[in-house]
């Protein structure tokens, strides 16, 4: 059983027992049947698409934009452990808000500025925002170092990350220059459509979990699985960039 804190956190007072590790074993192997699935980055069909269009396309930008959100894997794991123990409208608003103002901002900037970050480096920092935040649901902060960490400033330095997990992706592609400002805040309108509708999602499905009896029996599970997928991104993404 676990115990839920003001700000959303919990206490653990259990360990994982053997359905629990199936659970954990069975995630990993769904995550580890496609090495592209393990890839952040823009799909192959649009990377030619956004190499090859000059001028403004904003509906194009607009939903390149949020089918990335929509289908990128990496932001969708680290939303959810945002909202996991999130209940009020209001907290989850703020949270996602702060996300979305860091990925915004250093994706943006990234692009018009040009400034790169290695894309296997960057992606193992993403899968690292995937582990921190399982971790800090699991309360695992309060037992090791005696406090909790300022969740919205971590929320807003790993949204940082995944602005620039993009960007890096983006630059590589080089996109046209004619049309860019525009077409970047395109892109981000889009991605803020797709981050919402992927919000919509998750918050629908979880609202249908928690009111099972089951809810805070297999959050262990769930968030034990989110840390050991955040873990395999970060060993794919580091394999790549020492073999690369």
């Amino acid at each position: 059983m676990l115990s839920t804190l003001p700000d959303g956190h919990c206490r653990w007072r259990t360990t994982a027992n053997g359905y629990r590790l199936f659970r954990i074993l069975l995630t990993l192997g769904l995550l580890g049947m496609s090495a592209e699935v393990l890839a952040h980055a823009v799909a192959q069909g649009d990377k030619g698409y956004i190499q090859e269009i000059t001028g403004v396309n904003l509906i194009s930008f607009m939903y390149l934009g949020a089918k990335h959100m929509v289908t990128g894997y990496d932001h969708l794991l680290f939303l959810l452990g945002v909202i996991f123990f999130l209940y009020r409208m209001q907290h989850i608003a703020i949270y996602v808000s702060l996300f979305a103002l860091g990925h915004s901002t250093t994706m943006l900037l990234g692009v018009y500025f040009n400034i790169g970050i290695n894309s296997y480096l960057i992606d193992a920092i993403i899968g690292l925002s995937v582990v921190y935040k399982a971790l800090d649901n699991l309360g695992a902060y309060q037992r090791w170092f005696g406090f909790q960490p300022d969740t919205r400033a971590a929320t807003l330095i790993f949204g940082f990350c995944h602005g620039f997990g993009l960007s890096s992706k983006i630059i590589e592609y080089d996109i046209s220059p004619d049309g860019l400002v525009p077409n970047l805040l395109a892109f981000n309108v889009g991605v803020e459509i797709g981050q919402l509708i992927a919000l919509a999602m998750i918050l629908i499905v979880m609202s249908f979990w928690r009111k099972t009896d089951g809810f805070f029996r297999h959050a262990y599970t769930a968030n034990v699985a989110m840390m050991s997928a955040g873990f395999l991104l970060i060993g794919y993404q580091l394999t790549g960039y020492f073999i690369a």
